[in-house]
């Protein structure tokens, strides 16, 4: 899973660094608009994101947001690098972050127990109790900086600092899908088992990622996250509604 050295910043509303194009081999580019984790940089990299795709140079095959940049695939053969370049260079200039917020979603979640192995030795590590560690992990809105490392995986940011806790010193090769987790100041959620380093709080039945579905993705970079802590009576049912194929998540502003 990748470890980012980024850190996160509170929106400040200052001025932004000229973006940088960076090319990736002959099929790649990448545009970094900085080097921390921060709601208006990442507001840009979805602007951008937006322009590319609106206006679908030759040759474009993929737009890669992330945290912080945006990496942009083509195909050498079609693709003019210099006009490409230009086109990027133009929209960059005074860009501003994208305004409209995504969707927001409602994620039911069973902490602790079999659910949740680490959210006893996590509320031990800060001098919590697990229950306060629920009320913590719950209570924030959570942002999907970006998707990757494996399909469907939600990297989030919004992650209460009284939770923050550093990666397991020894990662396990496989947690199950759905596994709530956080590493550091982010959180996820496993869209499928995994291998992971970070501490599980507990389970949702939620399946980002899921190919027989429609939609095979079910959230998307610029999303919110809320977290409701659910009792494990209703696991089952919870389950038996994902693998038949509903989203479960309850999506509580379109």
């Amino acid at each position: 899973m990748e470890k980012t050295r980024c850190r996160f910043v509170k929106r400040s509303g200052g001025p932004v660094q000229t973006p940088k194009i960076l090319p990736c081999g002959d099929s790649a580019l990448t545009v970094e608009f900085g080097s921390v984790i921060d709601p208006d940089l990442n507001g840009m990299v979805l602007a951008l994101d937006e322009i590319v795709r609106a206006r679908a140079p030759a040759g474009l095959i993929e737009t890669v947001p992330t945290y912080r940049s945006l990496t942009i695939q083509f195909d050498p053969v079609e693709t003019d690098y210099d006009v490409l370049v230009g086109l990027l260079t133009e929209a960059t200039k005074d860009l501003a972050p994208r305004n409209s917020v995504g969707r927001r979603w409602r994620v039911p979640v069973v902490y602790g127990g079999e659910y949740g192995s680490d959210l006893e030795e996590v509320a031990g590590i800060h001098g919590l109790t697990p229950n306060q560690v629920i009320e913590i992990h719950s209570s924030a809105v959570y942002r999907i900086y970006m998707i990757g490392f494996l399909p469907g995986f939600t990297y989030l940011g919004g992650l209460d600092r009284r939770i923050a806790t550093s990666r397991r010193l020894h990662p396990r090769a496989k947690i199950p899908a759905g596994t709530i987790m956080i590493g550091g100041e982010q959180a996820g959620i496993a869209p499928m088992d995994m291998p992971s380093g970070w501490h599980n709080l507990g389970l949702t039945p939620v399946r980002p990622y899921a190919p027989e579905r429609d939609p095979v993705f079910l959230f998307a970079a610029g999303d919110e996250i809320v977290f409701e802590p659910v009792d494990a009576s209703r696991w089952d049912a919870m389950e038996k509604a994902a693998r038949a194929g509903e989203p479960v998540a309850e999506e509580i502003r379109p």
